[in-house]
């Protein structure tokens, strides 16, 4: 039987969430791959080190504002734009994920939920946030870009003149119903040789390749709605860094909510929203 929040006599609610932000951008021009959308769940395991379940939510009715935040736009040069936070706000209740770090072009990978991968030469690849994903990985030399960081791991580095670095791992939570991947790290870009570099988990996008100027595999985007991090560039030719993917924000609190806004999909009692809007119990 469901219950219906706000129907007599005021009762506690009990909320699980997953809250992921917006992966970040590939750089551009032989860039780095973006991180993963910062990773907060009570459902399963959540984001970074050490990665434990974060505990549920008591409340007492009320209407909670919904934030999802953007994945980083694409950019054909310069470092790759961050992912855009996502929160649940309202009364006592303030849970925020960072968005993921840009991957860096000729600089350090940007810090982020996850962080972004760092761009040639050499560059460091940027820190993730405690509790929501991990660093990106470190740059070589010609051309070849880290990864980005994941929720569930680090970016791997590029390995000079051989191979650009991997995006890493995302995390899984069942909290939708379902046990899905959220916020892997996009691949590094490669340089004039090189094979692709892989998104983590399937959930980043896939770093660039070119040979002789010419782009033989182009970046591709971070997932929508899973907080993936965008694949970097590649070294020669014209190649753009690819757009993160958009974060999600599920809720599930044991009882069907009052009202909604922002058009979230129930399933039983748990809401999602791809998009933002507010919840009321």
């Amino acid at each position: 039987m469901q219950i219906l929040a706000g129907v007599g006599a005021p009762v506690d609610v009990v909320i699980n969430y997953l809250v992921v932000a917006g992966g970040g951008a590939g750089g551009g021009a032989a860039g780095g791959g973006g991180g993963g959308g910062g990773m907060r769940s009570t459902v399963t395991a959540s984001g970074g080190s050490p990665g434990t379940v974060e505990s549920t939510v008591t409340v007492a009715g009320g209407t909670y504002t919904i934030v999802v935040g953007a994945g980083g736009a694409a950019v054909t040069s310069g470092s790759g734009p961050d992912g855009v936070a996502s929160s649940i706000i309202g009364g006592v209740v303030s849970i925020s994920s960072v968005g993921g770090g840009g991957g860096g072009r000729s600089a350090a990978g940007s810090v982020g939920g996850s962080g972004g991968g760092g761009g040639t030469s050499n560059n460091v690849g940027g820190s993730g946030t405690a509790n929501q994903g991990f660093a990106g990985g470190s740059a070589g030399a010609n051309q070849f870009q880290g990864g980005g960081g994941g929720a569930g791991a680090v970016g791997t580095n590029a390995v000079d003149a051989s191979q650009n670095g991997n995006g890493g791992a995302g995390v899984a939570t069942t909290i939708s119903g379902s046990s899905l991947f959220y916020s892997g790290g996009g691949g590094g870009g490669a340089g004039q040789t090189g094979t692709q570099s892989t998104g983590g988990s399937s959930i980043g996008g896939k770093g660039a390749t070119s040979s002789s100027g010419v782009i033989t595999n182009a970046a591709t985007d971070g997932v929508t709605n899973r907080g993936g991090g965008g694949g970097g560039s590649a070294g020669g030719g014209s190649n753009s860094g690819a757009a993160g993917g958009s974060g999600v924000v599920i809720i599930d609190g044991g009882v069907v909510a009052t009202s909604t806004t922002g058009s979230p999909t129930l399933s039983g009692t748990i809401y999602t929203f791809t998009g933002s809007g507010s919840i009321t119990f």
